[in-house]
């Protein structure tokens, strides 16, 4: 174990030392660009008390020297008991390989999700070897176990990321140098972070990849911040953004957060990309959004023991209405509950107003569901538009979405929601809906999908279902065990 884990202090080894056979090809050609690795080295404080042995990993340049990553354990399903699962994360430009050794038992297979990556290792020994021509998100499966297995991060090298005054090798520094918040570039620096973390407006933040911080930033009634982040956020409060307007969130990694990833509250103007997240804890919601307009998410891996991506109006001191979201090109896996959530928490106002509790202008685009489980079969979806609360949902696309597996729950559930657990009012309605190339494999044990309305008055109405395919069976109207059509819904077409 010892020495498992003081090989984390070398900067690499010979390729010869692990015989390492042709490297398999991944699905994109390798871009022109000269290929660089940049590993992150841990904090000392870490050396035993974060590290999961599960698997031995090495990255490189192709053909070059074996440079170690430090294999995080990371707490994944809510349901009981909660696993322990491993991560890495490095940087690169170009091209590198990937060898990854399981150190516990024999395997008689490896797969690399997403499986639209088309990634496909070579196995020698107990170890796999691939090669990726472009920063990916991915999880790495040894006989399907995906409750212990290894999620491997990565994103190009950052140019403009700030260095540190000393060279860092091996392990960082104990506590990092507090950064200073007064001035207009803000930088967290190897080591670890904690305190309060208050942004003001017009603030550049960069935080190295061989920084951790302990607490959330506070994005608080300001404007124009970015924060880009190669490094980590664990074990923190949420992320939160509220009243606050042009704010840029790119590249930090969330593990073991006790209660979600982030939150954004009646803020407007938010991009939110490359965000890599991992929770199993109570209400481990991933990127939650309450009466936000404008929001951009991209390019991320939400794998939460909640709703991976929310949207929602009224809850708590929040009011206001949900405009314009567009999240794309991103890995979605939800341990438990769903994929993504819209619509179920509002207001009920006296009179209800026609402009007011309203989501709308929402599209979903070339996104992976690698999982999704929830037990309460009203709540089930892994696509899920749940209106309550005198919500009004209107012109969703969902477009380009694959699903991998359905522990237990539906492809999608479009339906006006009224439980005292969570409402005061059914949902006013849902309308304009469109769901287009969506394929799910049928793995798992998934239940009929399902449409339906709650009165004459609150209605489901002109949803459109474009090459919608569950286990290579497109759907063509309402069928047992695949598609349920209730009361009250109008305007369903079948293309």
């Amino acid at each position: 174990m010892i020495c498992k884990l003081i090989r984390a202090l070398a900067t690499g080894v010979a390729a010869a030392a692990f015989g390492v056979p042709a490297m398999a090809a991944a699905a994109a050609p390798a871009p022109a660009t000269l290929n660089a690795l940049q590993v992150h080295p841990f904090p000392e404080a870490f050396r035993y008390s974060h590290h999961n042995d599960d698997y031995t990993v090495r990255v490189r340049t192709p053909g070059g020297v074996w440079q170690d990553l430090y294999e995080y354990n990371v707490k994944v399903d809510l349901d009981k008991p909660v696993k322990d699962a491993s991560m890495v994360y490095f940087n690169f430009d170009g091209s590198v390989e990937v060898a990854v050794q399981k150190n516990n038992g024999r395997f008689s297979e490896v797969a690399v999700r997403p499986s639209a990556r088309g990634i496909k290792p070579t196995v020698r020994g107990n170890v796999a070897y691939f090669t990726l021509n472009r920063a990916e998100n991915l999880s790495v499966e040894f006989d399907g176990d995906r409750h212990h297995n290894l999620h491997l991060f990565t994103h190009a090298i950052r140019k403009d990321m700030p260095r540190p005054a000393a060279p860092v090798t091996g392990m960082s520094t104990g506590k990092g140098a507090t950064p200073d918040f007064t001035q207009p570039v803000v930088y967290f620096g190897p080591g670890l972070h904690d305190g309060e973390f208050t942004l003001r407006s017009n603030t550049t933040v960069y935080i190295d990849g061989a920084a951790v911080l302990k607490r959330p930033l506070i994005i608080d009634a300001v404007e124009n911040v970015k924060v880009y982040s190669d490094g980590l956020f664990m074990g923190a409060s949420q992320l939160q953004i509220r009243n606050s307007r042009n704010v840029l969130i790119d590249g930090p990694i969330f593990i073991n957060q006790p209660e979600g990833t982030m939150r954004c509250i009646t803020s407007q103007d938010l991009e939110e990309r490359s965000i890599r997240t991992i929770g199993g804890g109570q209400w481990s919601d991933g990127l939650g959004h309450f009466a936000c307009e404008r929001v951009k998410i991209s390019d991320s891996f939400i794998r939460t023991s909640d709703d991976c991506i929310t949207l929602y109006n009224h809850r708590w001191d929040i009011w206001g209405n949900t405009r314009d979201i567009s999240v794309k090109d991103s890995t979605l896996w939800a341990d438990v509950a769903h994929a993504v959530m819209i619509g179920i928490h509002g207001n009920t106002p006296t009179p209800a107003h026609p402009d007011q509790e309203v989501l709308e202008r929402i599209r979903f685009s070339n996104i992976d569901i690698l999982e999704h489980d929830e037990d309460d079969p009203e709540y089930e979806g892994a696509i899920g538009i749940m209106a309550g609360d005198d919500n009004l949902v209107r012109d969703v696309t969902f477009e380009d979405i694959r699903v991998e597996r359905i522990e237990e729950g539906k492809l999608f559930n479009l339906h006006i929601a009224y439980t005292p657990k969570y409402n005061t009012s059914p949902g006013r309605g849902i309308e304009n809906i469109t769901l287009r190339n969506i394929s799910y494999t049928g793995n798992g044990s998934p239940s009929a999908s399902v449409i339906y309305g709650y009165d004459a008055t609150r209605k489901v109405r002109n949803i459109v279902i474009d090459n919608v395919t569950v286990g290579g069976r497109k759907l063509k109207g309402a069928e047992a065990n695949l598609l349920d059509i209730g009361p009250h819904v109008e305007g369903v077409q079948f293309k």
